[in-house]
């Protein structure tokens, strides 16, 4: 166990003093999220929320603990199979770094966190178990004299399972003990107090004024209604859904953007290019396609960036062309419509969310954003390749695993107020949420009580169309139990289909209800 706890602590320092290569756990947990289908992925999403990856990462140490122990034990009856199971371990880990696609840091560096985690744990192993024996079956094979007998550790009755191994010597194994615990020590020091290149990167980082800016809030945008999810969603509280299970770290000084394939000029843009060309701040709701009917993977954010038609005319784009490939520096991949690129939507090349720059969990330097289609369509944070190209020439990661190739958001809605189950008081009672239909816009929202008929909620005044709408209707409440649902009607007067379906392949679709208790 100490063994295994060194190897991982080790790997830790060396993954900082590279540039952020994956640790062998993070390297490992990388490959599971690759190869988990889909639906077993929405479950975890679904019931674990934002913290499926923590939930992984804790699975891993659960199962390396386990296996490590089990090597201690194995140690005390045959040092060469512990010694031989724990390279293999050791020699997983290194398989699954030589597979991250990851552009952070150079192939040998992505090796080398694993490969110190596989030596350090052997020699630690090896130093632990200095002089071990293997013990025989019948001590009496081993030994003839009385006086042997007499002396062996396991000839009392009694004592045979917590005997220490032969050859076993205490102040080695206590000074391996220490060293152990020293690297570990280390390890979790250098993991907590070093901040990476994209965190300092980030401190450092001052971002210019928009030459367009967000107009101002529409008058009546918001509306005072406890409980309701307010309009601007903070930094901290927007949802994150990505395959990264620690957050690349680039600095501003190292980052570029390649945009090639299909045009007529390959170009290569610094963060500085960025900031020389005209920036735009719009404010737009992010929603995931795994979000569940009446989920909470959705988030309003002001942000500021490059528009991505801009981009695209500098560079050229061919007429056979209708689609970019953008690719993330861990290596994700995600193909976006030409068309919704370039149809005049703001979608743009984001930089600043909320006032500031990205935030390192939500894509620093720089990610996509593009109203109206879904994240795994559309949003690649830590963005350092777009190659323009058809659809029909590529896959990226999740229509690699049974996702549709295109995402537009659908038109749903929610209720916030009151809560599932709540119990209320009799009287005039808030229903109030929020409903979306980004780059359409919500023309109406109907609240309906019990199954009876549809009544019209008062709407927020609409902000943009890429944002979604706040909304509230007045229930005059009666005693007893009561089922509430809710619908939107877009723009295009297209109304919010009672069909329930889940999220995979394109979104999930149904209208949101909740129970509650009136007194």
């Amino acid at each position: 166990m100490l063994s295994a706890v060194a190897g991982v602590g080790a790997s830790q320092v060396v993954s900082v003093l590279v540039g952020g290569a994956p640790t062998p756990v993070t390297a490992v947990g990388s490959r599971v999220i690759e190869a988990t289908p889909a639906g077993l992925r929405e479950w975890a999403i679904r019931t674990l929320g934002m913290y499926d990856k923590v939930f992984l990462v804790g699975g891993i140490f659960i199962v390396l603990a386990l296996i490590a122990g089990a090597t201690g034990v194995l140690a005390w009856r045959s040092r060469p199979l512990a010694l031989g199971l724990t390279a293999v371990l050791g020699l997983v880990g290194v398989a699954a770094a030589y597979a991250d696609p990851t552009e952070l840091v150079s192939p040998f560096s992505r090796l080398a966190p694993a490969l110190t985690a596989l030596v350090v744990s052997v020699v630690m192993l090896a130093w632990f178990t200095a002089g071990w024996r293997e013990q025989p079956q019948d001590i009496g094979d081993e030994l003839t004299r009385p006086d042997e007998l007499a002396d062996h550790p396991m000839a009392r009755r009694g004592e045979a399972e917590n005997a220490a191994p032969a050859g076993f010597d205490r102040r080695t194994f206590l000074a391996a003990a220490v060293v152990s615990g020293a690297i570990a020590t280390t390890g979790l020091a250098t993991s907590q107090l070093s901040a990476g290149a994209g965190t300092r990167s980030r401190k450092a980082t001052t971002l210019p004024k928009p030459a367009s800016p967000a107009a101002a809030l529409a008058a009546g945008a918001t509306l005072a209604v406890p409980g309701i999810t307010p309009y601007l969603t903070s930094n901290n509280s927007f949802y994150r859904i990505d395959t990264s299970l620690s957050e690349p770290q680039m600095s501003v000084a190292d980052w570029t953007l390649k945009i090639h394939g299909l045009v007529d000029d390959v170009v290569e843009l610094t963060f500085e290019d960025l900031l020389d060309m005209p920036l735009i701040e719009r404010r737009i709701t992010l929603t995931c396609v795994s979000n569940e009917v009446g989920g909470d993977l959705i988030g309003n954010a002001t942000w500021l960036g490059v528009r991505i038609d801009d981009l695209l005319n500098r560079v050229g784009v061919s007429a056979d062309a209708d689609a970019v490939k953008s690719t993330a520096v861990d290596g994700f991949t995600v193909g976006t419509p030409l068309a919704a690129l370039t149809d005049g939507r703001d979608a743009m090349i984001a930089i600043g969310m909320n006032g500031e720059p990205l935030p390192v969990a939500h894509g620093f330097p720089a990610r996509m954003v593009v109203p109206g289609l879904y994240g795994y369509v559309s949003a690649t944070k830590w963005l350092v390749d777009m190659e323009v190209t058809r659809f029909a020439d590529f896959t990226a990661f999740w229509t690699d695993r049974g996702w549709a190739p295109e995402g537009p958001i659908k038109t749903m809605s929610r209720i916030d107020v009151p809560a599932a189950y709540a119990k209320v008081r009799a009287g005039k009672v808030a229903v109030a949420g929020v409903a979306w239909a980004q780059h359409t816009g919500i023309e109406a929202v109907e609240v309906r009580v019990d199954g009876g008929g549809w009544q019209a909620a008062r709407l927020a005044a609409q902000d943009t169309v890429d944002s979604w709408r706040q909304w509230v209707y007045e229930w005059d409440a009666p005693v007893g139990s009561h089922k509430l649902e809710v619908r939107a009607t877009d723009n295009t007067g297209y109304t919010q289909t009672s069909r329930w379906a889940p999220p995979v392949p394109d979104g999930a679709t149904g209208w949101h209800s909740v129970d509650v208790t009136v007194t």
